[in-house]
Formats: C-alpha cells, sequence, structure tokens
C-alpha cells in the first residue's frame, strides 16, 4: 500500500490512551511510525466517548491525525508505550472466541477431551472479564506458578453498536478497530473450571492489549475485510517463540465471530471481540502459545518439554507490516508474584 506523506491514505487512524490517573485516561492520536502522539480533549476525553458517537468522531479524529502527520498538532510529544493503559482501559463487554480451530483441537488433546464436529462449524466464545485490563507493558501479576501461566497472541476488533441477528456479511462495516491481545490463561486451573460445566473464571486473569488501536484501513493489503493477513510475532525473555500467518488458518473470521454473537443480544459501542490464538498448521511458523508447543511436543517425543510461564519471565507480542515497521506497538511484559 502507497502511503502520501502527510496524508491520511484510506483516512486511518492509530489511536492510544494515555495514563493520567484516571480510570479510563485520556485519548490519544498517535502517528503512523509510532513516534508522537496528541491529546485531543476538544473532540472527545476517552477513546469509549468518541466510539459512543463514532459516526461523528471519527472524521474528527482523521483532522487531528493528520494535523499531527504534518507536524501541526498542539500539545504533541513523543509516545512511549510505557505511559499508556489498553486503548480501552476497561470495556463494557468481551467476548473471545476460538476461531483457529486447529488450536482448539490441539488444546483439547491436551486435557484428554473430544473435540465435536460442530466446532469445524459453529464457533466457539466466552465472555471474559472486561472490568479490568492490563497496560501493554505493565507487570502481570499471579499467584503462583503452580497455576501453569501461559500466554495467548491474539487479535480483536472493536465494534460499534451492533444489532441482534446481524449477519456476517453486513457485520464487516461494525468492525472499527483492530487491536493485538494477550489473553493470559492459567492452564493448570481449567480443567477443573471447565469440569464443573460453566466455563472459565480464575483460570483466565486479565487480558493485555496492545499499545496502539488501528483502524482497519491501517493495514492496508493485510486486511481483507475480515481478517488480518500477516504474521503475528511472539518471543518469550527475547527468543522467537512463533510467527504464524494470522489469515492463514482462521477458520471464523472477524464478521462471522459477529454474526455469532449477535445471534441472540446485541453488541454496544466499544464492544471488543477477539480471534483466540492464532494458530497454524504449517507448524515450522511455530506457536503462539505454551499449550499448543507442548501438546505437538507430546506428539512427538511422547511428553511435554517446554515448561510454563515462571516469574521473572517476559512475552512480547507484535504484528509488522510489510516493510518491516510495527502497526500497533509491542505488547511487552513481565510475569511477577501478586502482592
Amino acid at each position: 500500500m502507497v502511503r502520501l506523506r502527510g496524508q491520511l491514505e484510506g483516512q486511518a487512524l492509530k489511536l492510544a490512551t494515555l495514563a493520567n490517573g484516571a480510570r479510563d485516561g485520556q485519548l490519544l492520536v498517535v502517528s503512523r511510525d509510532l513516534t508522537r502522539a496528541a491529546p485531543v480533549p476538544a473532540i472527545a476525553p476517552t477513546l469509549q466517548a468518541a466510539l459512543d458517537d463514532w459516526t461523528r468522531m471519527r472524521p474528527r479524529l482523521e483532522q487531528a491525525a493528520l494535523e499531527l502527520e504534518d507536524g501541526r498538532a498542539t500539545g504533541s510529544f513523543p509516545f512511549d508505550p510505557v505511559r499508556v493503559l489498553s486503548p480501552l482501559p476497561r470495556a463494557h463487554h468481551w467476548v473471545d472466541g476460538s476461531a483457529y480451530v486447529n488450536h482448539v483441537e490441539l488444546v483439547r488433546k491436551a486435557r484428554g477431551a473430544e473435540m465435536p464436529p460442530s466446532f469445524w462449524t459453529d464457533p466457539l466464545v466466552y465472555q471474559g472479564g472486561s472490568d479490568d485490563f492490563l497496560a501493554p507493558c505493565a507487570d502481570v501479576p499471579v499467584p503462583s506458578e503452580e497455576f501453569g501461566i501461559d500466554f495467548e497472541a491474539e487479535l480483536a476488533v472493536v465494534t460499534d453498536d451492533v444489532p441482534m441477528g446481524t449477519v456476517a456479511s453486513d457485520a464487516r462495516r461494525h468492525v472499527q478497530l483492530v487491536m493485538l491481545v494477550n489473553d493470559w490463561s492459567l492452564r493448570n486451573l481449567i480443567p477443573g473450571e471447565l469440569a464443573k460445566g460453566f466455563g472459565f473464571y480464575q483460570s483466565k486473569p486479565a487480558t493485555s492489549f496492545s499499545p496502539v488501536a488501528v483502524t482497519p484501513d491501517e493495514l492496508g493489503d493485510g486486511w481483507d475485510g475480515g481478517r488480518a493477513l500477516l504474521p503475528l510475532v511472539s518471543h518469550v525473555n527475547g527468543s522467537l517463540f512463533g510467527c504464524p500467518e494470522a489469515g492463514a488458518d482462521m477458520t471464523f473470521d472477524f464478521p462471522r465471530l459477529i454474526e455469532h454473537v449477535t445471534r441472540t443480544r446485541r453488541l454496544g459501542a466499544g464492544a471488543i471481540v477477539g480471534s483466540g490464538t492464532v494458530s497454524n498448521l504449517d507448524r515450522s511458523r511455530g506457536s503462539s502459545c505454551i499449550v499448543e508447543r507442548r501438546m505437538l511436543e507430546q506428539l512427538e517425543h511422547g511428553r511435554p518439554v517446554t515448561p510454563f510461564l515462571r516469574f521473572g519471565d517476559r512475552v512480547r507480542i507484535e504484528m509488522l507490516d510489510q516493510s518491516g515497521a510495527s502497526i500497533f506497538g509491542a505488547i511487552d511484559q513481565r510475569v511477577v508474584p501478586a502482592r
């Protein structure tokens, strides 16, 4: 995608939330190269406020972003991902899918659970805690290493108001922003919770999102209208863990996930819909979580080798464009004991 200097081709936006002591922070527009940011208090104080009136707010935010690119923005400053919260520090709704069904199949094998055939035709989702998201560079507190600490590298979209009964073909226009996700999991707690037949809770601590949320057009040719077509890169303690192609084996794209979750309810503006762990059938691309690698080791060697995370371990998740530039900034976090 050719980008013209000083212009917002495709009316693309990058948005972040500055940590300012308030629960919902302060909305920022961010330059496309992630080097500069500017507050926009005259437009909207927070990202949720902007999403609540998105049709009217987006053109004004585009103008503010253009002024930032041209060096005309008032109050601009160097962008530092350490100073931001999640783009939405809390949300009215966070629902995560399992759109990469080959990953679901492997993880269920790890638990000794059968894979119902319907999983290939009907999306699987769960509603996560949305009152407290982790900042993208914040430490991740966990009560015990014995819980089986794992990361899950994913993508998510943020919607405007989506009516109940929205079909996939109409859902595309409701996708307003895209983010990266680390859907932290405590693997050793999951089997006991799911055995009760009532879903995740203690096994799914607070979720992390990328420093920046972007409009889909910011991905250029890396967005096909329903999925990202770029690798999602994960490092653990500085070593490459995986770089699967996000679009290659996504059984259910985001419009299909939105169709599924709105079958019996509507989504309010600012709802977040996650993809689930990105996974490829081509195992040479690596994995986006530890449990998938452990299951592959089990199948190949008869036992898992890769340990779950320990206190002090660091996980970095990022997506780069075709030129090698970071699109969302990186989720870069260290696991620490909860206090």
